[in-house]
């Protein structure tokens, strides 16, 4: 992969070390932000009017190209409502928006150029990301302004009738189908050739195969899919972003194939997952084969969502060393606290994942969930894994279910402990099939002490 992909963060500490909260400390200490030089490239400069697309899509490029040519700095958005279409950030870039302005995304899909990108864990060449980094170093997106997806213009191509889709609009299901059935037959990435008629939406944010990245401040609204993206990348840092999107999978956050990622004080208001880490999907996961490690989530506030922290389900190249801690999650709209899903047309290793001090106030479902039968459940070839899960200093006002655990009868959940832990508004019993190594240690449900679940 070159410069851009070269590791930049140390292991975390193995599956079995007694001190595992070392290697969050690692990843905090490697996590730095990338520098720019003072140099400042005004967007109003470079050609942009407000309102104008086809304009101010030119004025970014304009932008970004003598930016990136003079040696970097930063590309600034001043205050005001800019329309555009595709932004393409280049190494030595920070894309500033300044406190009032906001970024408005044409939602006229001939605005999105065809690129080799991801989609649901799977390579293709599909509409460019809103934002798209790809081979880049030293990028950023950052400031006080917002960036609107205006997602609601291509929710409906998710075929669900509550976003809009109606008997004879477009949607994406023939061509999802198709795009999973080619990874799995081994057809050539440049071969899988989506875009216009094929109606696969396009992520909001997007960095692949990047090293150095900054995501600092901005409010992220309405994405037509995915929020935040970071893909084959190393040293990512998402810091004071809030994300808001209720539509069909705009996840907030989803680092895929990612070595060192650190995400704080990042508010997440969606209609999927709030953070959802991810390794790749079935046959691609596999042939990439890159894990999703070393990655440090903390001082975060989970409103609406499937899941607060969730990994899966696309994991088929393995997650690792995963630390949480000092969470808020609260909502009567927020599924799970922590949510691992998988299958066995998936496999991969899920190990040494670490939550402490998460303060969960109302859930609807339960507060941990380990679901082996997502989707395909037991069909499939590939052997699921999830093993040391350690759960220390949760406490829960209203949740359903403290623990729902179903593994496979020739894949369990192995070694989940739960330690001085606090779970309230409880009314259903957990539920808990195919796992083993479970251990309570100092846990109360509904006030009172118990041994087992």
């Amino acid at each position: 992969m070159g410069a851009a992909a070269a590791s930049l963060a140390a292991p975390a500490l193995a599956y079995g070390a007694t001190d595992a909260w070392a290697g969050a400390a690692a990843i905090e200490r490697r996590a730095r932000p990338p520098v720019f030089p003072s140099r400042v490239f005004n967007i109003v400069a470079a050609g942009a009017v407000a309102d104008d697309v086809d304009q101010t899509t030119a004025a970014f490029a304009r932008a970004i190209q003598q930016c990136a040519e003079a040696g970097g700095g930063r590309v600034l958005v001043p205050p005001g409502r800019w329309l555009t279409g595709a932004i393409r950030l280049r190494t030595g870039v920070e894309l500033h928006l300044a406190q009032g302005a906001t970024l408005v995304f044409s939602t006229d899909p001939a605005r999105y150029p065809i690129v080799a990108t991801r989609w649901e864990g799977v390579e293709l060449m599909n509409y460019s990301p809103l934002i798209f980094a790809d081979g880049e170093r030293d990028v950023a997106i950052t400031g006080r302004g917002v960036l609107d997806g205006q997602g609601a213009a291509w929710w409906s191509w998710s075929s669900a009738p509550r976003f809009g889709w109606r008997p004879g609009l477009p949607n994406q299901r023939e061509a999802r189908n198709a795009l999973f059935r080619m990874a799995e037959q081994g057809v050539p990435v440049a071969r899988r050739v989506f875009g216009d008629g094929h109606s696969l939406r396009p992520m909001m944010l997007q960095f692949q195969n990047c090293a150095n990245v900054l995501v600092e401040g901005v409010t992220l609204r309405d994405s037509p899919c995915w929020t935040i993206h970071p893909v084959l990348s190393r040293n990512v840092i998402v810091r004071d972003v809030t994300v808001i999107g209720h539509g069909p999978n705009t996840d907030g956050c989803d680092p895929e194939s990612v070595d060192g990622m650190l995400i704080e004080r990042c508010t997440f208001d969606t209609g999927d997952d709030c953070i959802a880490i991810k390794s790749g999907r079935n046959a691609d996961g596999r042939r990439l084969a890159r894990p999703t490690r070393n990655i440090l989530i903390q001082d975060c506030l989970m409103k609406d969502g499937h899941g607060g922290v969730v990994i899966g389900s696309e994991v088929s190249g393995g997650v690792r060393d995963i630390f949480i801690r000092r969470c808020r999650m609260d909502s009567p709209n927020l599924w799970y606290a922590l949510r691992f899903k998988n299958n066995a047309m998936r496999g991969g290793v899920v190990e040494n994942i670490h939550c402490r001090d998460v303060q969960v106030g109302r859930l609807a479902r339960a507060a941990i969930t380990c679901d082996f039968n997502y989707e395909e459940g037991a069909r499939g070839a590939f052997t699921p894994v999830l093993r040391n899960l350690t759960v220390e200093r949760m406490s829960a006002q209203a949740t359903v279910q403290v623990l729902d655990s179903q593994g496979l009868p020739t894949a369990p959940v192995r070694d989940i402990v739960l330690r001085d832990c606090q779970f309230d508004g409880v009314t259903q019993p957990s539920i808990i099939t195919h796992t083993m190594g479970l251990r309570l240690e100092r846990v109360r449900v509904n006030g009172k002490p118990v041994a087992a679940l």
